[in-house]
């Protein structure tokens, strides 16, 4: 085949965005003390190359809005239809800026917003689409890549008072040292993770019985790590901390998430109250855009024991940079879906590794522990080399949507092995939630579930 008609082949031809969303509001199932009626949705891409190859990405929302970040794939469309994909493979940092710094969009939001979710939706669907490319889960795809090829893909703008590509180079070439030992033991055991399950259920202040019951089935199931929601109020927290520490003792690790409620001085306050039960962290304090607030309050807490854990709301690379160079954060909580998708979450690995600051991805919403998985897989085996005291976070939620969901057993994810970023639904699953005409949203809109907009003025 000439080199022409191999390019010809490999052209992206199209590119689908889909609004899907799934009724968690009905139940509460996600809420927290600051999100509280979620409708855990995506903007679902389709990148489709002239073999027919397709391959899928998305970026994580909680219903309304969701139109929006579809408007801005579409948008972004034009820069993508018609390329090349081994060029953009080639020099992926340069595709990626071309997305986030378009002279005209970048007014609207330079690199965070709308526009910045939708970049992420488009750059996981082009990583699902190499990995299917070169019949890889992206996990390995990421750790066979050459340490030169990886660091191509990263855009070091605004980062290297705080590393370098040549610096990035050096820990990359530092992380193959035993890689196969590791690749191996994670094919054998996989990575370890924690549940949210017992404590984001049922308008999350879950009833006492509730509580009970799911904290001694991960327990059985387990799990050695769990988190629960706190921050409404205060009482509440200390009883439902007392009967978790009751149910699974003092030798397992126990996290808990406030999702931004507090003030800086409330956080502290509160958290002195928590002390007592010995979470290894308060995650999302207060403003996910607050770095010297969490530091304040990561500096107040230290003699408690307790670190700050935060990220899943971290709009971009420089937020995170601000936050690494700050000691504000001791776990570093990247988000597959939230900044601009896998090129800059490597960043994010790149610089908390020569800052020695541990990386507990956040997860849970759509697609959320199917992708992220991958990128921890892969600083465990080619970067960081240990996943002691480091966990993916895990919930058992619209995994069966997925063509190839993720596969937890024994409180670890096990390793990927099909082609891909697992971020394929299934055909069924866009038929029934694609918004606001698929089968399932017809049918509550029918019942007066819920109301349907498209006969709204």
């Amino acid at each position: 085949m000439s080199h022409v008609q191999t390019t010809e082949n490999l052209k992206i031809i199209s590119l689908d965005v889909k609004d899907l969303r799934f009724p968690t509001s009905l139940h509460a199932d996600g809420s927290d003390a600051m999100h509280t009626d979620p409708d855990y949705s995506c903007a679902y891409v389709t990148i489709k190359i002239q073999t027919g190859l397709e391959g899928h990405g998305l970026t994580f929302t909680l219903g309304r809005g969701t139109e929006i970040v579809v408007q801005a794939v579409k948008t972004l469309s034009s820069l993508v239809v018609g390329q090349v994909v081994t060029d953009i493979y080639k020099d992926f940092g340069t595709f990626w800026r071309s997305l986030t710094s378009e002279s005209q969009l970048r007014w609207i939001g330079p690199e965070k917003g709308v526009t910045h979710l939708a970049t992420a939706a488009i750059i996981n669907a082009l990583w699902d689409l190499w990995g299917k490319l070169l019949k890889k889960p992206v996990w390995q795809l990421l750790a066979d890549l050459e340490p030169e090829q990886l660091v191509a893909c990263i855009d070091f703008r605004y980062l290297t008072n705080v590393i370098t590509k040549e610096e990035a180079l050096e820990l990359l070439k530092q992380g193959r040292k035993g890689k196969e030992e590791r690749v191996n033991k994670l094919l054998e055991i996989g990575y370890p993770c924690y549940t949210t399950q017992a404590g984001n259920f049922d308008g999350w202040v879950i009833r006492m019985k509730k509580i009970r019951e799911l904290a001694q089935k991960y327990l059985d199931l387990g799990f050695t790590a769990f988190k629960l929601k706190v921050g409404k109020n205060l009482y509440d927290d200390i009883k439902r901390l007392e009967l978790v520490r009751n149910i699974i003792g003092w030798d397992k690790t126990l996290m808990v998430d406030a999702n931004q409620v507090w003030e800086v001085q409330e956080a502290i306050d509160w958290m002195a109250q928590l002390a007592q039960f010995k979470p290894l962290w308060i995650e999302e304090p207060t403003s996910p855009d607050d770095v010297l607030g969490h530091a304040q309050i990561s500096k107040a807490l230290k003699p408690l024991g307790i670190g700050v854990a935060s990220g899943e709301m971290c709009c971009n690379r420089v937020l995170f940079k601000q936050f690494l160079q700050a000691d504000a954060i001791q776990f570093c909580q990247i988000d597959s879906a939230r900044i601009g998708g896998v090129n800059e979450i490597l960043s994010v690995y790149l610089m908390a590794r020569k800052l020695g600051v541990k990386v507990c991805p956040h997860a849970g919403g759509v697609g959320l522990c199917e992708m992220v998985q991958h990128l921890q897989m892969w600083d465990y085996v080619a970067l960081s080399g240990t996943s002691e005291g480091r966990y993916v976070e895990y919930i058992d939620q619209q995994h069966e949507h997925f063509v190839n969901p993720t596969n937890v057993k024994n409180a670890h994810y096990l390793a990927p092995r099909t082609p891909g970023y697992n971020t394929t639904f299934k055909p069924e699953a866009v038929a029934n939630y694609v918004y606001p005409n698929g089968k399932e949203w017809e049918s509550m809109f029918a019942k007066g579930i819920f109301s349907d907009p498209r006969k709204q003025k």
